[in-house]
Formats: structure tokens, C-alpha cells, sequence
């Protein structure tokens, strides 16, 4: 077989769009089979069947537990000649089954060579054996007392003849599939990921994303949950995926009990995780993302220098070295169907309620602390906000509110004021004077439209003249006097302006530059999504208001997003979403750009997966009926093109220039001084030309 390095070269364009594997997927399974205890032939027809399914659900590898061809606990039945000879036996079957199925099939068996018993795992493509992965640790202690029966794989690399295919018995081996770009795993076995120093861990520093682990593992209480934690943080402190299964059904009880789990973690994410105690064989299925993988390692620094420091210390003949499997012994299962794996419609609002409870107490309380601090700071004991009855001013007036009862301070410290102007609806003004009052706040009014008027007539504007022409001048005359107005109001009253303004709309640039809302003295929305903005208002009215409170919030949440500086035509007020697009799509996209960097086309990719069929998936508490829309993907392409142009082309001089306030969310904030650094004078050319290449529609 050839050693040839593997060049990195991208699936042909000409494969579907649709196809998870043509998006950096890797679809893997976690083989739960039926034990039959010292029974070789019918386990092997377990493996058969298992492999079978596997390749019908165009799995691409498939992992079974630790000495699956023979039961883990045989005792002293792994010294028999007979049995030993029969596992070799059913090798070349299996290698062939896999073939046919066109999948990467990984087994447990015990292998000999020379004099020396070994427990393995055997990489089986292209009819052969690629590799033999012994157990690199072996516990003789408590229940285990496998160095009784096997030889540790430490430090072994010999090659050898199994199954009539020359083969290398190593644990220090990579396995890369060719034409398939990030598509490497490793291999472990049971005990060695509960030892300080996994095997696994040098082997995803030596540029393995798929972690393999076959195991046998008896089941106690509370060991499902050690194991899961395990998982979870080794697949997150290496950046990898991280796949593990369990003997299940079948094996002997004699002196213990078996629980199947399976597990399938990707950067400390469970994917999925199959029934446990279950009697019947099954398989637990994942897609795994080994591209998104790649670029967690790349902007990892922590990453790379820790895996150069191993590469420098580690011997030439110590190192790990990789085995390619050719593209012709590669998986050929469907190339079409959904994406098997979680997928939120909202990346920073999560559908499990305890989850999402969690984060808003999170998120509210970084709010609260962070305007805590700033108040302290600066010895105000006023504060200065806007108040316009809409979602942004809401959420930071209810911050403030809680800052202050925090700090001792009285609630009339907080001066909110409403500024109605040309386009303010009697409907959010009188929301907005119900919150002010219902929270026990100084509210206050100041018409704008006088000074709007003067300062249109001095610049010769011509709405001055009777004309109703309502452009971006316009608009930002209004909003620029209402900043105006609120930083006058600061120096009168010795306090601080509180802003309002979101990551969502510092993201679109949905702000008016300086003079605008685009400046305060602290911004406390500056790292809250406006989605996350929606459920943090809904948490608050849940936790800490009742009556007319909470329903004057509702009330607010249930008001269409305007900047109202434009007057209502046919009775249709200004809609921001109508300009600028869905906020539920333009933070899907805004999360797996910053965060992780992803090609646009994999980003409409993974929102046409989240967001084609409203029915489907969950949503999270709470959401209204009629927001549990769906979108198909030219509408997705022509919303995140617009995204697009306003993130990377013509908004990034407002992020360059932002007042402080405090990050909030994982997928990072938008400040200069924090997760996001971008020249202000770049163009959107290359991301575009991207997504109108590779996305059909």
C-alpha cells in the first residue's frame, strides 16, 4: 500500500451541495452490538449486520467496542488456541463487509504476534487490515486484570502478517482518507483514556480530529456520567471529536454488568449518545464536522504551540506517522440526506430550558455586573437612557434597574427619557412610558421634532420645504439629536449615558456612526445578540416581574422591530427586518462567521439544515407561535449576501470605534479590543464570489 503523504486537496464543486460529506462532514457510528460470550463466527455476524446498516445510512466509520470479535469478559478463555484461531478467520469476512458497505469498519479483537497476546483494535478498508492499534494501558486493579492475558502496546511498533495482509502493530498511527480533506483519526482502547496522559491526546497534536475509543467498561453507578464528562472534555482540550463505545448485551455477568453506552462528542459538545441497557444491537450516529475542527485548532494558538512543543521534544522514531487509505478504499455510502447531528435555528439561544434559564441568568448578570463596575468607577449616581419602547432600550433599563437596586441606589437615579420624534408610533411611546413608571424610574419627554425641523431648514433639507423626502438624512437628524440631547443631559445632571444598542446591529452596522446610537459613555447590549435580547426580556418578566410589568413587557416584546424615523406609508410602519434582514438568520450567521470562521457556503449550508422546515427541530421556551418560520435556501443565500456586504464591506469603521461595555456571548463580541480586529476599508469581494460559486439558488 502506498505511504504517499496525503496532498490536501478540496471534493470536486461538481458533488451536491446538499451532501453532508461535500460541507466537511464526517459521518461516524458507534457500534453497539449484541455479545455473544467466546463466540467468534457470531459475533462476527453481529458486526456484518451492524456494518450493513451503517453503509445504508452512509456512515463513513464506524467504531465497535474493545474485544468485540470475542466479549471482553473471557477471562482466561483468551489463552484458547481455538479461539484465537478463530478470530483470525473472521478478519478477511469483516474487511470485506465493510467494503462492500463502504465504510471504514474499526473492531476489537485479541491479535497475536510472536509470543505476545495483544489487546487491538483493527482498522479494516479496501478488503484489508490498514493498521493493528494495541491497548497502550492495561488496569490490573479493582475488577480489570488484563496483564494477566495481554502485552501492553507501549512503545511497540513490529510488522507483521494478520489475516495474510502485512500490517503494522502500532498505537503511534494516524489514519487519513484521501480526498477528504480532515478526514484523520486515532485509535484508543478503553483504559487508556482514563490514564493522566491519553494516547489520544499526542495523537490529536500530531493532527488527528476524530478520536477513537473502543471499550469494554463495566457499569457501576455514576460511572455513566465520569465517562461522558471524560469525553466531553477530552474532545474539548484536544479540539477534536471524540468517539466512544461500550460492551453492552451479551456479556457475562458473572461478576459484573454491562451498560452499552455510546457517545459522540465534538469540542466538548455531545452530538449524540445511543440507549443504554438496551438488548438489542444498534448504532449511534453523528456527523462530525472536522473542518469546523481544523479551524478551532487554527485560531487556537494555544493549540499549535502545544503540539510543536510535543513535536520538538518527541524522537524521531517516537513520533506518530500516518497511514493513508486511498480513495479507492474510502466510504462511498449516500452522498445525499439531512445532517445527522444537533443543529440550534438560534446558536446563542438554546432550546433546552435549563440550559437556556442558565444562560439568561448568565448573560443578565455579566450585564448587571459590568454596569456595577463602570458606576463604581466613575462615582455616578445617574444614569442617563433613552427609552424608545422597543427591545434594546427595554433590556438595558431593566440592567440598570437591577445595578442600582444592587448598589443600594434609589431607582430615580436612573433619568429615562422618551424622545419622540417624526415617525414614533403612540403605541411604543405609551409602552415606553408604562415601563418607565411600572419600574420606578425618573421618566421624562423631549420632543425632538422642533430641533429636527431647525436643523433640517439650516442645512437646507427638503422636508424643510414641505417635501416628503424621508432619506438616510433624514433619519439620522432624529437619531443623532436624541444622542445629542442624552450626552447634554449626562453633563447636566454629573451622570453617564447608558446605551442600547446590540452585537446584532454592530454587526449590520445598524447604527448612526458617533452624533448617533452608536455612542454612549458604557454600552451593556454591546455583546447580546438580538435574539438572545428577546429571551433575556421574556426571563426577566418570569423571574422578577408579575403584573402589569410583565405584560407591558410582552406587550414590547410582541411590538415590530423599527427605528421609527420614518413615517408609516399605507399604514405599514418602518420594519428594520425588512431592510436588513431576519435577526434570527443574520445572528446564525454572524455566530458561525466570527465564531469559527466558516466558508459562507457552509453557513447557508448549515442555516438552510436549521431553518427549511419550521416543524421540525426544537425551538426554544417560549418562542410565539408566529415566529417558528422557515426559510429555503435562495432566501437564505440573499439575506446572508446582504449580511455579507454590511459585516465585511461598510460597518466595520462603527466596530473600530465602540464604546466599552462587556462581552456576554461564546460566539465572542464585536469590540477592537476584544474577538474581532478587521480593517475598516476591506471588501466583501471574496466571501460574495464564495457564496454565489458554491450555493445553487
Amino acid at each position: 500500500m502506498s505511504k504517499r503523504p496525503l496532498k490536501d486537496r478540496a471534493l470536486p464543486r461538481t458533488e451536491p451541495f446538499h451532501a453532508p460529506r461535500n460541507q466537511g462532514f464526517v459521518r461516524v457510528a458507534a457500534a453497539t452490538p449484541v455479545v455473544h460470550t467466546a463466540d467468534p463466527a457470531a459475533n462476527l455476524l453481529e458486526h456484518v449486520a451492524l456494518i450493513e446498516q451503517a453503509g445504508a445510512q452512509g456512515v463513513d466509520l464506524i467504531v465497535f467496542p474493545e474485544l468485540s470479535l470475542t466479549g471482553y469478559a473471557i477471562d482466561d478463555l483468551l489463552m484458547q488456541d481455538a479461539l484465537l484461531a478463530q478470530v483470525e478467520t473472521c478478519i478477511k469476512p469483516l474487511a470485506a463487509a465493510a467494503q462492500m458497505a463502504g465504510v471504514i469498519a474499526v473492531v476489537g479483537a485479541p491479535v497475536r504476534n510472536g509470543d505476545a497476546l495483544y489487546n487491538c483494535a483493527l482498522v479494516l478498508a479496501g478488503e484489508q487490515v490498514q493498521g493493528v492499534v494495541p491497548k497502550t494501558f492495561l488496569p490490573n486493579y479493582r475488577e480489570y486484570y488484563e496483564k494477566r492475558w495481554f502485552a501492553s502496546g507501549a512503545d511497540t511498533y513490529e510488522h507483521f502478517q494478520l489475516a495474510g495482509d502485512w500490517t503494522a502493530l502500532t498505537s503511534r498511527r494516524i489514519f487519513e482518507v484521501e480526498g477528504r480533506p480532515g478526514f484523520t483519526f486515532a485509535v484508543e482502547i478503553c483504559e487508556d483514556y482514563w490514564a493522566p496522559l491519553p494516547p489520544s491526546t499526542r495523537a490529536a497534536l500530531a493532527g488527528a480530529r476524530i478520536l477513537l475509543n473502543l471499550s469494554a467498561s463495566n457499569i457501576v453507578i455514576g460511572k455513566a456520567d465520569e465517562r461522558d464528562l471524560l469525553s466531553a472534555s477530552h474532545s474539548a482540550r484536544t479540539a477534536s471529536a471524540y468517539v466512544f463505545t461500550a460492551s453492552g448485551w451479551g456479556e457475562s455477568t458473572t461478576d459484573l454488568a454491562w451498560d452499552g453506552q455510546a457517545t459522540i462528542h465534538e469540542l466538548g459538545a455531545r452530538l449524540a449518545q445511543g440507549p443504554r441497557f438496551s438488548t438489542e444491537a444498534h448504532l449511534t450516529v453523528a456527523d462530525i464536522d472536522v473542518e469546523r475542527i481544523g479551524l478551532e485548532r487554527l485560531r487556537t494558538g494555544t493549540f499549535a504551540d502545544c503540539a510543536r512543543l510535543e513535536r520538538d521534544r518527541t524522537p524521531e522514531d517516537d513520533r506518530f506517522y500516518r497511514i493513508q487509505i486511498e480513495s479507492d478504499d474510502a466510504p462511498k455510502g449516500p452522498q445525499t440526506g439531512p445532517l445527522l447531528r444537533p443543529l440550534d435555528r438560534f446558536p446563542f439561544v438554546p432550546d433546552d430550558p435549563a440550559r437556556l434559564d442558565q444562560d439568561c441568568y448568565e448573560a443578565f448578570n455579566i450585564q448587571v455586573q459590568g454596569l456595577m463596575r463602570r458606576l463604581k468607577a466613575t462615582g455616578s449616581k445617574t444614569l442617563i437612557i433613552g427609552v424608545s419602547g422597543g427591545l434594546d432600550s427595554t433590556q438595558a433599563l431593566l440592567v440598570a434597574c437591577r445595578a442600582f437596586d444592587r448598589l443600594g441606589l434609589p431607582r430615580t437615579g436612573i433619568l429615562a427619557f422618551t424622545m419622540p420624534g417624526f415617525a414614533t408610533s403612540d403605541g411604543t411611546k405609551s409602552n415606553a412610558w408604562a415601563l418607565m413608571k411600572a419600574l420606578g424610574v425618573t421618566g421624562d419627554e423631549i420632543d425632538i421634532r422642533p430641533a429636527a425641523e431647525r436643523m433640517l431648514t439650516d442645512i437646507g433639507h427638503p422636508f424643510a420645504k414641505g417635501e416628503p423626502v424621508h432619506d438616510i438624512t433624514f433619519e439620522n437628524v432624529q437619531a443623532g439629536l436624541r444622542t445629542d440631547y442624552l450626552f447634554r443631559l449626562a453633563n447636566h445632571h454629573g451622570g453617564i449615558v447608558l446605551g442600547t444598542g446590540d452585537l446584532s446591529e454592530l454587526a449590520l452596522g445598524w447604527a448612526t456612526y458617533g452624533v448617533g446610537d452608536h455612542m454612549s459613555h458604557y454600552n451593556v447590549n454591546g455583546g447580546v445578540a438580538k435574539t438572545l435580547i428577546r429571551h433575556l426580556i421574556r426571563w426577566v418578566a418570569a423571574k422578577e416581574h408579575g403584573g402589569d410589568t410583565a405584560r407591558i413587557l410582552h406587550a414590547i416584546l410582541d411590538t415590530e422591530i423599527s427605528p421609527e424615523l420614518v413615517p408609516a406609508k399605507d399604514g405599514q410602519i418602518q420594519s428594520t427586518e425588512a431592510t436588513v434582514g431576519p435577526y434570527a438568520l443574520n445572528d446564525f450567521f454572524l455566530f458561525y462567521i466570527t465564531r469559527f470562521g466558516l466558508s459562507p457556503s457552509k453557513v447557508a449550508y448549515l442555516a438552510h439544515q436549521a431553518w427549511k422546515d419550521a416543524s421540525t427541530g426544537h425551538w426554544p421556551e417560549g418562542t410565539p407561535e408566529d415566529e417558528k418560520v422557515e426559510y429555503d435556501l435562495p432566501t437564505i443565500k440573499g439575506w446572508l449576501r446582504k449580511f455579507l456586504y454590511r459585516f465585511f464591506q461598510t460597518s466595520q469603521f462603527k466596530r473600530s470605534a465602540v464604546p466599552n461595555g462587556p462581552k456576554v456571548v461564546t460566539g465572542g463580541s464585536l469590540s477592537p479590543r476584544g474577538d474581532w480586529r478587521a480593517p475598516s476599508d476591506a471588501t466583501a469581494k471574496v466571501w460574495i464570489d464564495e457564496l454565489e460559486t458554491n450555493v445553487p439558488g
